[in-house]
């Protein structure tokens, strides 16, 4: 599994750079913080809305911790998805929040 950490996700940001980040965790949790662009598809919808991404784009999948995005990306990557799991998730970040 492909993997970035919560600073090299932040840096990349920060110098401009267009990423599709999609945060699985729940709508409440949402609601304390995310990363600002991020797409909120909670982990349990994933196989349902997957048809809402596109395999020829890459996803930075997002969570708490790291362990749910760690779940969604090898799911979607099992389905022909090109995805980075972000490692310590949201406890790691650092940058900016909405």
């Amino acid at each position: 599994m492909k993997e970035m950490t919560a600073k090299e996700v932040e840096v990349a940001l920060k110098k401009g750079k267009k990423l599709n980040l999609i945060d699985v965790r729940e709508v409440d949790e949402i609601a304390a913080g995310k990363i600002p662009g991020v797409t909120n598809i909670p982990l349990h919808l994933i196989e349902f809305r997957m048809n809402e991404l596109d395999k020829s784009k890459e996803y930075i999948m997002v969570c708490r911790s790291g362990g749910r995005s760690g779940q969604a990306t090898m799911f979607l990557k099992n389905q022909g998805f090109n995805v980075i799991n972000m490692t310590g998730g949201m406890l790691a970040w650092e940058g900016s929040v909405e």
